[in-house]
């Protein structure tokens, strides 16, 4: 039945690829939320040389008791022993502690090192006390001022209290993803668009604020929450483009008139201190001709000697005054 629906699901994709990309991505999410297997057995040496010496020893006591019929009749016997009394020692890493249950009660924490958990009565669930992390996936969000965003994001956090953890929420992980994922949409859609561009490290602690109020009773505390991409369509990001390039070119405009205005200042300054002083105009002729006879190709021809015209200004300027 399962290989027909998965055979079915195969021919539809494939004539329809949009439904293609939504099955991937809707199996992408589920794989995402699927619970993740945390703890890596560090025990299993030391359970396979307890059951080969508890075999041993069963097979060694049996030859004496039951004569050279022995071995045969407790092979099985010794096998079933061995093999329940390997599974008592449980070793947990540094980093990891035990949460016992005892005929479905809570028992006891243990951990971390070496654990001993009866089979039948007892069962263990490893919970890792390092700085974890997880994927907020792209949440399509749409702001206040009407503008739909897709923001993905991460999330830091770590497992204070083992006990409340395990009793108090079914999967952890899954549970802070999905509360993760609710609050970065209410947080981004509360605020315009200008703002989630502009105030990233608010919205962050705003959204961390959030879910550490209310993960902080199953035992977690979040370290941080970062947003990684902000996706806008694409039209809306060509307008910002063509926004931010004529700011610049107005800055640019700007700039340069307030530079024309301040060279024409200054200008005016030196034309009013040559007039004060009769030789100052001689000498920045002077210094002109200077720099532009620094280079062999360029002659400078003076047809009127600087002196006569002087006196043509005064003449002129006398005439005037009569």
């Amino acid at each position: 039945m399962a290989a027909a629906l998965t055979a079915l699901k195969a021919e539809v994709c494939m004539a329809s690829p949009d439904l293609l990309e939504v099955t991937r991505a809707a199996e992408a999410v589920r794989r995402y939320a699927a619970p993740s297997k945390e703890h890596v057995s560090l025990g299993g040496g030391l359970r396979i040389v307890l059951f080969v010496v508890i075999f041993g020893v069963v097979m060694a006591l049996s030859y004496p008791l039951l004569g050279m019929f022995g071995p045969a009749l407790a092979a099985v016997p010794a096998i079933l022993v061995a093999a329940w009394a390997s599974r008592i020692p449980r070793v947990a890493a540094q980093w990891e502690r035990g949460v016992v249950l005892r005929f479905g009660r809570f028992h006891g924490m243990a951990g971390p090192g070496i654990i001993f958990v009866f089979p039948v009565a007892d069962n263990i669930r490893f919970v890792d006390t390092r700085l974890l992390t997880l994927d907020i996936p792209h949440q399509q969000v749409i702001t206040r001022d009407n503008v739909p965003v897709k923001v993905d994001g991460v999330i830091f956090f770590r497992v204070e209290d083992p006990e409340k953890a395990v009793m108090s929420v079914q999967d952890y992980r899954y549970a802070i993803s999905q509360y993760a994922q609710a609050s970065l949409r209410d947080v981004v859609g509360s605020m315009s668009l200008d703002e989630l561009l502009s105030e990233r490290d608010q919205i962050q602690e705003r959204i961390e604020e959030v879910v550490e109020e209310h993960t902080k009773a199953w035992g977690i505390h979040v370290d941080s929450i970062r947003l990684l991409d902000i996706d806008m369509p694409e039209d809306l990001k060509r307008m910002m483009s063509r926004q931010a390039s004529a700011e610049r070119e107005k800055r640019a405009t700007i700039t340069k008139a307030e530079g024309d205005k301040d060279a024409a200042l200054n200008l005016a300054a030196a034309a009013a201190t040559m007039a004060e002083s009769p030789g100052a105009m001689q000498l920045r002729t002077l210094q002109t001709l200077d720099g532009l006879g620094s280079s062999p190709s360029n002659t400078v021809v003076l047809a009127v000697p600087v002196e006569v015209l002087d006196a043509l200004a005064r003449m002129g300027v006398r005439t005037t005054a009569h």
